[in-house]
């Protein structure tokens, strides 16, 4: 499970990387504590330029359901408690920077430092 506050950018790209790395063999879904009304445009773009669709996706809210279900929950540069209450169940935290309001070319930074930490965190699972 990847989380992040609104779930319209990091937690998406890292959900999506999981699930397309994994071949099914493994599933992840993401959610937020907060999350937004859709997904982060520019995130959704930087995602088309290496193949991968998250446009259709909804930001979803995080619920203690999902946490419980979870095998492992990484969060994504949310880690005060004020901000992301996941930090109450053992997580993972990537500290990544937030691509909300970002120029794509930092988007595509922030993507690509996701897509070489899930495939560190698969290395250790598959």
């Amino acid at each position: 499970m990847f989380v992040c506050v609104h779930n319209s950018g990091r937690s998406q790209i890292a959900e999506a990387f999981f699930n397309q790395l994994t071949k099914g063999k493994a599933v992840a879904i993401s959610a937020g504590t907060q999350p937004a009304a859709q997904i982060n445009s520019t995130a959704v773009t930087a995602m088309r330029e290496v193949s991968m669709e998250i446009g259709g996706q909804k930001p979803k809210l995080l619920t203690p359901g999902m946490l419980e279900s979870a095998d492992r929950v990484i969060t994504m540069g949310c880690s005060t408690a004020e901000v992301c209450p996941a930090i109450f169940v053992p997580t993972d935290d990537w500290d990544l920077d937030n691509p909300e309001g970002k120029p794509i070319e930092e988007v595509r930074q922030i993507r690509d430092k996701i897509k070489a930490r899930v495939e560190g965190l698969l290395e250790g699972l598959l």
